[in-house]
């Protein structure tokens, strides 16, 4: 019934043993298209399950126009908009070819994506590269200073950092980075500033090493010197790699993938391999920059979400109390109560990622969804909140919880493969 295992309990610990032995290492940049051959025409990937166009929020609309700009598919933004009108290009889960995006997640061939490789499972995944703030591509901005960014990533910064890693030889550790950087505060979704510390000390060497102009190892160096999040793409991409691997096991009820699109959240769990489960979404509640307030947030979106499902993030919330305030989720104590909660619908702690003020115990390990179905407890990710129309960014954080009701869905589906109940 359950493959070579006895029990679900027994495929469940082989799921998250696979995610306690992967070994992600970071080992290119390269152009999205060069490794997702999907991507070789007019074809965008997006966050979240399947959606169309119509259904897409204004910000996700907005990124999918700044991508077709990018790529030279349109002359301007009416130009643009009449291609997605006439349905001239083809949309993509990034999930569905080994990728995840933040926020909009749109992707093009020619945006520059991060290869990390997990040498555990013998697997890559991808991510784009982080914007850093204000006008960005992920909250659904096109203007010129967004477009002349994304270039610069495809000129400079991806070629730059893919030179540094070649120097390097055998790609960065990521396991040791994040186990640095979750014992100085970082939970890898809302809060990256040690991971892309980390990151800028260990690359930099590398970098003034390459045969890059100087102006460019300059503009690079202090780029990533000003990208508080830079870390958090790196960490997706980490995050997606290992739960692929783990999900390769094909049984049991461990949650492999969560993320949303705006319109739906979506999960998958381990034993009913790519098949989604999704509900409609929510939208996050938190704190706003200053004018701004709960009427002009978007609903979420964004494949970052795959942090929690590894077990960071918002589950993570204790080991970054500094950013509690920031999502509006209290304080200290209330960060203590959000991991432990979080423990709750969880199989067991990982390991490789000690957290100081959680009493030296490991992040939270293997959502298991028949313990959110029994317990009631939705997971929580911590998340940026953008402006429901396109081109504003971002307009504040917060936090949000995963729709029950796929989880339900998830764990009748499985009962029905494995004959316990009768399809409705």
């Amino acid at each position: 019934m359950y493959g070579q295992f006895k029990t679900i309990d027994e495929a469940n610990r082989a799921v998250i043993d696979k995610v306690v032995s992967s070994a992600p290492f970071l080992v290119d940049v390269v152009p999205a298209k060069s490794v997702i051959k999907e991507l070789n025409g007019k074809v965008l990937l997006h966050a979240g399950p399947p959606i169309k166009w119509e259904n897409m929020t204004s910000p996700m609309q907005g990124s999918c126009i700044g991508a077709a700009l990018f790529e030279g598919w349109a002359a301007n933004s009416e130009e643009a908009f009449k291609l997605f009108e006439n349905n001239e290009v083809e949309f993509i889960p990034c999930h569905h070819v080994n990728a995840v995006g933040p926020m909009g997640g749109i992707t093009s061939g020619n945006m520059p994506v991060f290869v990390v490789e997990n040498r555990d499972g013998d697997n890559q995944a991808y991510c784009t590269m982080n914007e850093g703030i204000g006008a960005v591509l992920r909250f659904g901005a096109y203007s010129d200073e967004v477009i002349n960014r994304l270039q610069w990533f495809r000129d400079v910064l991806g070629p730059t950092i893919a030179k540094a890693l070649k120097v390097k030889g055998d790609g960065l550790n990521i396991n040791v980075m994040m186990a640095k950087a979750i014992t100085m505060g970082d939970e890898f979704h809302q809060r990256n500033i040690a991971g892309s510390l980390i990151f800028l000390k260990e690359i930099t060497p590398y970098i003034l090493k390459t045969d890059a102009s100087e102006k460019d190892k300059e503009d690079v160096i202090q780029f990533l010197a000003d990208t508080d999040q830079f870390f958090l793409n790196i960490a997706m991409a980490t995050t997606k790699a290992v739960m692929d691997t783990a999900r390769k096991i094909q049984h049991g009820t461990v949650v492999t993938a969560m993320c949303r699109n705006g319109y739906e959240f979506g999960i998958r769990i381990a034993g009913m391999g790519d098949q989604w489960f999704t509900a409609p979404v929510n939208t996050p509640q938190g704190l706003f920059f200053t004018g701004y307030d709960q009427s002009l947030a978007c609903p979420d979106m964004g494949d970052s979400a795959i942090t929690e499902t590894f077990g960071i993030g918002g589950f993570a919330m204790i080991a970054a109390p500094g950013v509690t305030r920031f999502v509006g989720a209290g304080g200290m104590d209330d960060a203590v109560n959000t991991s432990n909660e979080m423990m709750e619908i969880c199989i067991d702690h990982n390991p490789n990622f000690s957290i100081p003020t959680w009493d030296f115990k490991g992040a939270a390990l293997g959502i298991d969804a028949r313990k959110v179905v029994e317990l009631g407890i939705e997971p929580i990710i911590n998340t940026g909140i953008a402006h429901k129309e396109a081109g504003v960014g971002q307009i504040g954080a917060g936090t949000v919880r995963a729709p029950m009701a796929c989880f339900e869905k998830a764990i009748d589906a499985y009962a029905v493969k494995l004959g316990l109940i009768e399809a409705q």
